[in-house]
């Protein structure tokens, strides 16, 4: 799924707050409004005010304002991601309305470059075009106080569109959860938020939740591309079973504990899993370090010499630490994945057999904790 983030916190270097973006979800409300003004004679108001789903208000400028021959209002804006790396940074969100036979109330409909969910165990059918609960309902409240104010009934057809938006999917969680053809249209504050987290987090819940309707009973939450495809390699696993859980440890092992499947594969490179063994949640270099005391310990209790042991805890990154360990055949590695694992199974609980895989760089699995 797509990615955001929040004014209000300060970049990594301190320097200044955040400047925060809008959802996709904001973006295609106002363009939905200010097309559904001009469809109720209204013309298009520029620039068009919405309601944010928990108070308070956001204006948007029109990019793109049209009545098309066919009898359809067209609006569009331009999103704003503030400053989150988000894939939908810069695209235009465009609204197309056209009016219905009495009594068919509001609908959506899938434009080019928004997806369409083909798999249960999302908050839509399968079949559904991906525009979210949260942006629906404001989309709906939106176009309807339009339509009363002009006396009329909101029996609307909105067509959200993303142009170049099934390239831009190809880049999020979109296939993995099985919605085909573009984007999603997300938002559940209208906000995005700092650093990505809360929508990555999403993603990862949405994720566990398509497995676990599609009966899969084994997945593996991955670091990175590099785990990922030693996980895959070494299972067979489907893509559908891959989670991608980045630096969110914390975040995915909780949900998984709330609604369990039967078997976890958590893999990750020596230095985020070496953070993980020492107790850390949150992976992201920010706000975790590699704990070379910590390495140096355990390096001790797998057999190296006090000389190594020192080296270790003298190093400055955690391949360095890897490379002396290996290098005097001390299994640091499957240290590491033992001690990761009990964090993971104090965080899950009970009910879940859990292991824990140790990737290098070259996708070597070089540690292995096995939970079953």
């Amino acid at each position: 799924m797509n990615r955001t983030r929040q004014q209000g916190k300060s970049d990594r270097t301190g320097e200044r707050p955040l400047r925060r973006g809008w959802t996709t979800g904001a973006c295609a409300t106002a363009a939905a409004k200010a097309a559904a003004s001009a469809l109720f004679g209204r013309g298009f108001p520029d620039p068009v005010t919405i309601r944010l789903p928990r108070g308070g208000s956001a204006s948007f400028a029109l990019a793109e304002k049209r009545i098309l021959a066919d009898g359809r209002a067209s609006a569009a804006v331009v999103k704003d991601a503030g400053d989150d790396p988000d894939v939908t940074h810069g695209c235009l969100v465009r609204a197309s309305l056209r009016r219905l036979p009495a009594g068919r109330g509001v609908s959506f409909r899938a434009g080019p470059g928004v997806g369409t969910v083909t798999l249960p165990g999302l908050p839509l059918a399968p079949g559904e075009p991906a525009i979210n609960p949260v942006p629906r309902r404001m989309m709906t409240e939106a176009v309807t106080e339009i339509a009363l104010a002009a006396g009329c009934a909101a029996d609307l057809e909105i067509e959200i569109a993303i142009p170049d938006g099934e390239a831009l999917a190809g880049k999020t969680w979109n296939p993995r959860l099985g919605i085909l053809g573009g984007l999603s249209i997300l938002g559940t504050t209208g906000i995005v938020v700092p650093y990505s987290c809360s929508a990555w987090i999403h993603s990862i819940r949405r994720g566990i939740d398509v497995a676990r309707a599609a009966g899969i009973e084994h997945v593996a939450a991955v670091t990175g591309s590099t785990s990922e495809e030693a996980v895959r390699r070494f299972y067979g696993l489907p893509e559908i079973a891959v989670l991608d859980m980045g630096d969110f440890v914390g975040g995915t092992l909780k949900y998984l504990r709330r609604r369990p499947l039967p078997r976890l594969t958590l893999a990750g490179g020596f230095g985020k899993t070496a953070k993980l063994a020492a107790g850390a949640l949150d992976l992201h270099s920010s706000r975790s370090r590699v704990d070379f005391d910590f390495l140096a310990a355990l390096a001790r209790e797998a057999g190296a010499a006090p000389d190594l042991a020192a080296r270790i805890a003298a190093c400055r990154t955690g391949k360095e630490a890897l490379d002396l360990a290996s290098g005097a055949a001390v299994p640091l590695a499957a240290m590491v994945a033992r001690r990761a694992r009990e964090i993971v199974l104090e965080v899950l609980g009970r009910g879940i057999a859990a292991e824990v895989l140790v990737v290098d760089r070259r996708g070597r699995i070089v540690g292995r904790a096995q939970g079953w």
